[in-house]
């Protein structure tokens, strides 16, 4: 059955300098009705403060995407990985292992916006790896896929992750019943099922469930694709 995950009930976190959106389970805001779907265990949409941002942690065993939709954020591990992630920026780091992290705001005046992503890899074992790429500013984009797949970032696993773009009176459709789908809306309006989508609305696609978006606005979205329809998330 699809299944629409409407902004509203998201989980939701703020502190002095993080204003934070969960989709799935995450710090204070379980739920064990939204514990991930397939691959996909975190769906955040984070907005930091000017000159603020993660202080150094650890990760281990998960394929961390963040794609961000404006400021800048500065980034730091011990891998000696040391960059700027601009606004139409993509970022990849494979924990493995072990890495150890901060993601910071690099203006001290503008506010950074972004989604921070967790995939679980096939194996979650091995040496991390960093990667950052700029995302092209029209059409569709594979941000994110296997090795096999001809995208900007490379996962540990069969998972794609797709940034689709609509315009007013066109059409997505969602029609691979052969993997489970997750869909964000980054912005813009939509119709599926019946129900109007805004910017923070997701759907969820079972095997074998296909729909269709119908956009009224100008607008983008994450598309998630996955084999499996379920995993440990535990």
């Amino acid at each position: 059955m699809i299944t629409i995950h409407q902004k509203a009930i998201r989980g939701h976190s703020k502190t002095g300098w993080l204003d934070s959106y969960h989709t799935f389970s995450f710090g204070s805001f379980q739920d064990p009705k939204r514990m991930g779907f397939g691959n996909l265990r975190v769906l955040n949409e984070d907005t930091i403060i000017p000159g603020s941002g993660f202080a150094e942690h650890r990760h281990e065993g998960m394929d961390i995407l963040t794609y961000v939709t404006r400021g800048q954020l500065r980034h730091s591990d011990d891998q000696g990985n040391v960059s700027l992630i601009s606004a139409g920026e993509a970022q990849l780091m494979s924990a493995g292992d072990g890495v150890s992290h901060s993601e910071r705001n690099a203006s001290d005046a503008d506010i950074a916006q972004f989604f921070q992503i967790w995939l679980i890899p096939d194996e979650g074992a091995g040496a991390s790896s960093y990667a950052q790429m700029t995302v092209p500013e029209t059409g569709n984009v594979m941000l994110a896929g296997p090795a096999s797949s001809k995208s900007l970032l490379t996962l540990r696993s069969q998972t794609t992750v797709r940034l689709v773009r609509g315009d007013e009176g066109s059409t997505t459709r969602l029609v691979d019943t052969d993997t489970c789908r997750f869909v964000q809306l980054i912005y813009g309006l939509a119709f599926a099922e019946s129900e109007r989508l805004s910017a923070g609305d997701g759907l969820q696609l079972p095997i074998g469930e296909e729909t269709s978006l119908d956009w009224a606005t100008p607008g983008a979205l994450l598309l998630f694709t996955m084999p499996n329809e379920r995993r440990n998330m535990s």
